[in-house]
């Protein structure tokens, strides 16, 4: 496999490479345990090294920023935050044949969160709620302004549109349309930007003893409007839960409408890609589809 790539191609991403990577490049962890994490999501392959570091390599072109963003903005973040973030110790460079940036950073116990395990719970709504309000309220500084801008939602129009032609048969079309058309109307964020997380739904939580414990995966961190972290409502909480997470984070009308079209459009997305090949894309995008319709 040759360095030079075409920009969607995949990398073919094994043990063994990864063993050269770090052994040539972090030669104070050369030799120590790699166990592949499994499944690691769409965007990385994830190995564990020895007990408290994990490798990921990006997949694919799309999350090849994501490295250096992290290693650059959230040891700054972290302190604010009362939930544990990973904090990156090192990017690796492309050799070997693999062609992009790649992260080592500390790693998080803990495992995934479920609907069924804290979806009817207020109290992990809350901590929710307390974590982005933490985030959102981190002044913006230096260059993050202006190197992480975030898209509107607008940008998504004409995909998301494709997308309920494409789904009209398995979910409400006029619903959805209607929900996109509301969103878009809707009045935008009149307030001065503030940090996102950007992905902020179930797959990217962690839980220890029952009990919510860190958050992962920043490939999405930006700065703008927050509406787009307020799909965790709709990818993990029930009518109850939705209820106190809104009311703890005290968000008005027309950001909660903005959030969502961006649990909508998000859902959509990953449905029409995904669901097809992967059952648990599959029921977690019909959730987040179907509550995001709810409201």
């Amino acid at each position: 496999m040759g360095a030079q790539r075409t920009a969607d191609a995949r990398p073919q991403i094994g043990e063994g490479l990864v063993r050269r990577l770090v052994d040539s490049q972090f030669s104070q962890w050369a030799g120590m345990e790699l166990k592949l994490l499994d499944p690691a999501g769409s965007d990385h392959v994830i190995y564990r090294l020895g007990e408290e570091l994990s490798v990921r390599l990006p997949r694919h072109s799309g999350a090849i920023g994501q490295a250096r963003k992290e290693l650059q903005w959230l040891p700054q973040l972290a302190p604010h935050l009362p939930l544990a973030i990973p904090v990156p110790v090192g990017v690796g460079e492309p050799d070997f044949g693999y062609p992009w940036p790649w992260a080592v950073s500390r790693w998080l116990d803990g495992e995934v969160v479920t609907v069924d395990a804290l979806g009817d719970s207020p109290g992990a709504a809350v901590e929710l709620a307390r974590f982005l309000a933490a985030l959102h309220g981190v002044a913006p500084e230096g260059n993050a302004g202006e190197a992480l801008t975030g898209r509107p939602l607008s940008d998504r129009d004409r995909a998301t549109r494709v997308a309920i032609a494409e789904v009209g048969g398995l979910f409400d079309a006029a619903a959805m349309t209607g929900l996109w058309d509301a969103a878009l109307s809707a009045p935008g964020w009149g307030r001065s930007p503030v940090w996102f997380h950007g992905d902020f739904h179930t797959g990217n939580l962690l839980a220890r003893d029952g009990r919510l414990s860190a958050v992962i995966d920043f490939g999405g961190l930006g700065v703008g409007d927050p509406a787009c972290d307020l799909m965790i409502a709709f990818t993990l909480m029930s009518a109850d839960s939705r209820a106190a997470f809104r009311d703890a984070l005290g968000v008005d009308d027309a950001t909660w409408l903005r959030g969502r079209g961006w649990a909508l459009a998000t859902g959509l997305n990953a449905y029409t890609h995904y669901a097809a090949v992967d059952p648990r894309v599959a029921a977690q995008t019909t959730r987040q589809i179907t509550q995001a319709l709810i409201g």
